[in-house]
C-alpha cells in the first residue's frame, strides 16, 4: 500500500491511503427501509465502511459526493441501485464491496487459532518456549549424530587399537603407555603431539590422578580438548574483531590442487548468504583450466555474483577488480578463491604474496582471514602442508575436507597442536549443508564414543 494520511472525525482517527479510490456515488431510493442511514461527517461511521466526503475532481466514473449504505440492526440492506452513468471495468474491479451486518459478525467473532497473533510465523513466534526449546534440541541432536558419523572412521579405527590395548590389562604401565603411543600415532594425531598428551597422562599416574582405564581415556578425552580449544583463542582474524565500517570483510582461500577447495568455496558462499550477507565471489584462479567454469556451477547454484576473467589473467588484477565491484555494489562478504599451488612452488607463492598486498591496500586488514583447505586424507602430509603456507600466506584458520571419508581424523589434533591453527570448518558429506562449523567438544566425543 502507499503512503497514507490521517483525518479526525469524531473521537476517531481514519486511516485513507492515497492509491485507494474512493468509491462511486449510490443514489439511495426513497421507500428504502427507514434502518438505512448516509454516512456524513456528521455521524462517523465505523473505520471498516467510512468514506470520505472531500471533493473529488470531476470525471467520468466518480462525483463530488460519496454517499454509502451502512447495515444497523434492523432489516437487510437493500441493493445499491444503478448508476446510470457508465463506469469503466477497471474502476468497478476496484470499488469496495459494501459490509453486511452478517459478514462483520463472522469477523468478530472468529476465534483466534494460535497463542499468536500471527497464524504462522518463520521466526517460530507462533510456539511456546518449550516447544522452540525442544526444536532446538532435535537440531542439536541430529548436528551431533551426522558430526559423529563422519568421524564414524577415525573412531573405529582408534578404538580398534585401544582395545587391543586395553585387552586383559588391569593396570595402568609403561607397556601400555608404549602401545597406547603407537595407537595414538597411528590415528594421525602425530609423533609430537601424542607425546605431548603422555606426558600429561604419566603426570596424572605419578599423582594418582589416573588409577584405571577409565580415566585413562577421560584424561586423554580432556587433553584432546585442551588443544583444540586452545587454538581457537589464537590465530584466527574473527570477524568480529574487524570495524563494521571495514566492508568488504575479505576471506582467501587457499592450498593445493585436489583438496576441494572450489566445493568448499561454493558451500562458505551458501553458508555465508544463508546467515544474511551479501556475498561475492572472486575466481583469481586463473592458472588452472576450467577452474572459472566450475566456480561459475557453484555461483549459479547457490545465487552468488561471481567476477571473473579469460585464463591466464593476472590473479592480482582479477582480485583488483573483484574488491572494486564489491565495494560498489555493498557486499558484506567477499571470497576469493586462488590458484592450487604447492607449497614448495616458490613462484606461485610470490603471486599470492603479491594478491595479499592489492587486497591490504584497497581494504583495510584485507584479507581478514586466510583460510587453508586440508584434505582429510592426506594425513600427516596436510600438517607439512599447514606448516608452509602458515610461513607465505598468514593461514588463520583450517578448513578440513572429506572428514566423513577417512581414519585419519587425528590430523585435526595435530595441526592445532603443532601450529597453534584452528579448525574453522569441516567438510561432513557431498551436500550443499555439508560444510559445517568445527565443534571440538562434538568431534573429541565423536572419536571415544
Amino acid at each position: 500500500m502507499g503512503l497514507f494520511w490521517k483525518r479526525k472525525s469524531g473521537d476517531q482517527f481514519v486511516s485513507l491511503k492515497l492509491n485507494e479510490p474512493l468509491p462511486a456515488k449510490v443514489e439511495v431510493p426513497a421507500e428504502s427501509s427507514p434502518d438505512t442511514r448516509v454516512a456524513s461527517d456528521a455521524e462517523a461511521a465505523p473505520p471498516s465502511s467510512l468514506a470520505d466526503t472531500a471533493p473529488v475532481a470531476e470525471s467520468s466514473t466518480a462525483t463530488a459526493t460519496v454517499l454509502e449504505p451502512v447495515a444497523t440492526g434492523g432489516g437487510p440492506t437493500p441493493a445499491p441501485i444503478e448508476r446510470p452513468v457508465p463506469t469503466l471495468a477497471a474502476e468497478e474491479r476496484r470499488r469496495p464491496a459494501p459490509l453486511s451486518e452478517s459478514s462483520t459478525e463472522v469477523s468478530q467473532q472468529r476465534p483466534v487459532a494460535s497463542r499468536s497473533p500471527f497464524a504462522t510465523s518463520v521466526l517460530g513466534l507462533n510456539l511456546s518456549i518449550e516447544e522452540l526449546q525442544a526444536q532446538e534440541a532435535a537440531l542439536e541432536q541430529e548436528f551431533s549424530a551426522r558430526f559423529r558419523r563422519a568421524v564414524s572412521a577415525t573412531r573405529e579405527s582408534l578404538s580398534e587399537r585401544l582395545d587391543t590395548v586395553f585387552q586383559g590389562l588391569k593396570q595402568i604401565d609403561e607397556n601400555l603407555l608404549d602401545e597406547l603411543e603407537e595407537a595414538l600415532i597411528a590415528a594421525d594425531i602425530g609423533v609430537a603431539t601424542t607425546h605431548h598428551i603422555l606426558e600429561t597422562v604419566r603426570r596424572g599416574v605419578a599423582r594418582k590422578q589416573i588409577n584405571d582405564l577409565e580415566a585413562l581415556k577421560q584424561a586423554i578425552k580432556n587433553e584432546l580438548l585442551s588443544i583444540l580449544r586452545q587454538s581457537e583463542k589464537h590465530g584466527v582474524a574473527s570477524e568480529t574483531s574487524i570495524a563494521e565500517s571495514v566492508s568488504p570483510y575479505v576471506m582467501m582461500i587457499v592450498g593445493v590442487n585436489g583438496v576441494g577447495k572450489t566445493t568448499t568455496i561454493g558451500k562458505l558462499a551458501q553458508r555465508i548468504k544463508a546467515e544474511g550477507n551479501d556475498v561475492l565471489i572472486c575466481a583469481a584462479d586463473t592458472f588452472r583450466a576450467a577452474a572459472s567454469d566450475q566456480l561459475a556451477i557453484w555461483a549459479e547454484r547457490t545465487g552468488v555474483p561471481l567476477i571473473q576473467q579469460k585464463q591466464g589473467t593476472d590473479p592480482a588484477a582479477v582480485l583488483f577488480d573483484s574488491l572494486k565491484a564489491s565495494k560498489a555494489r555493498g557486499s558484506d562478504v567477499l571470497i576469493v578463491d586462488t590458484a592450487g599451488r604447492l607449497h614448495n612452488k616458490s613462484n606461485l607463492m610470490a603471486e599470492l604474496e603479491k594478491m595479499k598486498r592489492v587486497a591490504a591496500r584497497e581494504v583495510e586488514g584485507a584479507p581478514h582471514e586466510t583460510l587453508l583447505v586440508v584434505d582429510a586424507i592426506t594425513g600427516q602430509n596436510g600438517l607439512e602442508q599447514a606448516r608452509q603456507f602458515l610461513k607465505v600466506a598468514g593461514v588463520t584458520g583450517i578448513v578440513l575436507t572429506k572428514l566423513d571419508g577417512t581414519a585419519k581424523g587425528g590430523i585435526a589434533v595435530a595441526i592445532s597442536n603443532e601450529l597453534g591453527l584452528p579448525i574453522r570448518y569441516v567438510g561432513i558429506g557431498e551436500k550443499v549443508d555439508d560444510l559445517v562449523v568445527f565443534d571440538p567438544e562434538l568431534y573429541v566425543n565423536g572419536l571415544f564414543e
